[in-house]
């Protein structure tokens, strides 16, 4: 079989978030790499573009195009000065290591927050992108089959989900526990109103921040998710003024938006900083003001570290799981050649069981030709070697319509 799953992936594994944000696709972008990726390399049918605040990553099905081809190709199209980005990409051109990656991916081993529950669910929306472009390819369908059954059963065999790891509710603990101890309302406002931005408002249900702003390019998207979860909202023309003198905390998400804060009035107060986009929203040199306090993704994905322990009891049970659906997919994997046979084999008996039904007088119809089809097919399994099957299938197809 020469078709094979193979990837490339950039992430926080082997770059850092300077590295990383030169190979970030926004949601606007997407449709046009792919395009050019179908165009260049024609016999790719099936692909998966993941991209998240920590990896970059293209899982695709193709007989010639190997994961260099497209390293190079991606390498090629976000070309920039300085030391040779080749080096920090992973890739694989054979299935089962593939499959691999993809599974300790998805289960969040090797997410930056050990057992991230998010990743998931980031996996399974690029792959309704996928569907959506008719690009499920056949294994990289199966595979996706495979993450989430392994999905299911680590969260229902193992302790790997306990304790929080979302980046969201973390950076509202950093926000709790940054002012702890003062008792004046802080004055928050967040940025963006993509995923990890209604993911914020959502866990403020348990941290009852009370004085809360929103901003966005489009001001409707911030009325409309504002009202719903009871902030005010903040022009972005204001954002874009950095006009932030009277907020003790700015939490950025915004999308394709790199260094929108660049510049903070001085206040003499203590304030908060947290960058939560790839890229960057927030200039890091602001973080040299002895009262700002900054935090980007590594910072804190370093502060869910303690959840840690918890997780790494539960790897070697995870890795087990994986292990066991990853041979599952490889078994399938094997037997596809087999399955192209039997198909051949399928399309051949059909029309001679057509042919013979239809030289009988008795009247026939078409589940009576799937009936018997699907009787001789059995047979046919059955046998150990059988070189030229045609030739013995008259035989058969007389047989299995006198006793239907």
């Amino acid at each position: 079989m020469n078709t094979t799953v193979r990837y490339i992936s950039i992430s926080h594994e082997t770059a850092s978030v300077a590295q990383r944000e030169r190979f970030f696709i926004p949601d606007s972008e997407k449709r046009q790499l792919i395009s050019q990726i179908r165009q260049t390399y024609q016999d790719i049918r099936g692909l998966l573009l993941l991209v998240t605040c920590n990896r970059t990553e293209l899982y695709f099905e193709s007989d010639t195009t190997a994961a260099k081809d497209l390293r190079d190709f991606f390498v090629d199209l976000k070309p920039a000065s300085g030391s040779d980005a080749r080096k920090h990409f992973q890739m694989s051109d054979k299935t089962e290591p593939t499959v691999l990656h993809l599974l300790n991916v998805s289960s969040g081993l090797a997410s930056q927050v050990m057992g991230d529950a998010e990743i998931v669910c980031q996996i399974k929306k690029a792959f309704q992108f996928s569907m959506e472009l008719k690009l499920q390819g056949s294994l990289l369908e199966r595979a996706m089959q495979t993450v989430f059954k392994t999905h299911k059963r680590i969260s229902n065999e193992t302790q790997f989900r306990d304790g929080t790891t979302s980046t969201a509710y973390k950076s509202l603990k950093v926000v709790s526990e940054t002012f702890t101890g003062d008792p004046t309302p802080k004055k928050i406002l967040l940025i963006g109103t993509g995923d990890i931005v209604r993911q914020l408002l959502k866990y403020n249900a348990k941290f009852n921040f009370k004085n809360l702003y929103l901003s966005n390019r489009t001001r409707e998207k911030a009325v409309a998710l504002g009202s719903k979860y009871g902030c005010q909202v903040y022009e972005w023309e204001k954002v874009k003024e950095n006009a932030f003198e009277d907020f003790d905390v700015i939490i950025s998400a915004a999308g394709n938006c790199h260094h929108l804060i660049k510049n903070i009035a001085p206040t003499g107060k203590k304030r908060l900083l947290i960058d939560l986009a790839l890229p960057g929203n927030i200039d890091r040199s602001l973080a040299k003001d002895q009262n700002i306090t900054f935090f980007d993704l590594d910072a804190i994905a370093a502060e869910l570290e303690e959840t840690k322990d918890k997780r790494v009891s539960a790897i070697s049970s995870v890795q087990r799981i994986i292990e066991e659906e990853l041979t599952a997919y490889a078994h399938w994997y094997r037997e596809a050649p087999f399955r192209a046979l039997l198909a051949g084999y399928k399309i051949v008996l059909n029309k001679k069981v057509t042919q013979y039904l239809a030289s009988k007088s008795e009247p026939y119809d078409e589940e009576a030709i799937a009936t018997v089809t699907d009787r001789v097919m059995r047979k046919l399994i059955k046998q150990p070697h059988i070189e030229k099957p045609a030739d013995v299938l008259d035989g058969y197809i007389k047989e299995h319509a006198v006793n239907k």
